[in-house]
């Protein structure tokens, strides 16, 4: 299937038709671009590096006030930020409710659904019985060719 994202192209049926009205110049200019050619560019981002003191603050090799001068305070905000969404992220409960339907919905009678392997059904599949009975026979021959042979 062939997804045009340009509207105005051949396949509206006009351009190859006889009595298609023929475009200008200024109209095929004026026709809207392909999604590559609108998208509009964020700008070059300045590469943000953290400072060798913000590194060690954040390793604990360096108190918070050593790190707070100069262009290295915003660095800090940030990451004090992050450490207390991740503080409120670890507080974070399910209530109660929610927790007694989940429970609820459970089925309580799973336990007696999952038997030992040795009481399980033994399922095989006719290519696994032609496979296990060759290499028993394999092994009869080899066994009976180590213990004859003189």
């Amino acid at each position: 299937m062939l997804d045009d994202m340009n509207p105005g192209s051949a396949r509206d049926g006009r351009e190859g038709h006889k009595d298609a009205p023929q475009r200008t110049r200024k109209a095929k200019e004026q026709e809207v671009r392909s999604v590559v050619d609108r998208e509009v560019p964020l700008g070059q981002h300045e590469d943000r590096f953290l400072a060798p003191a913000v590194h060690s603050w954040l390793d604990g090799e360096l108190p918070e006030a050593a790190v707070r001068k100069g262009d290295t305070a915003r660095d800090v905000e940030f990451w004090h930020g992050v450490n207390d969404q991740m503080e409120r992220a670890r507080r974070m409960r399910t209530p109660q409710h929610v927790e007694a339907q989940i429970m609820a919905a459970l089925p309580h009678h799973a336990p007696a659904l999952i038997n030992p392997w040795w009481r399980r059904e033994f399922v095989i599949t006719p290519a696994a019985a032609v496979s296990v009975a060759a290499a028993l026979i394999t092994l009869a021959v080899a066994a009976t060719a180590l213990f004859l042979a003189p």
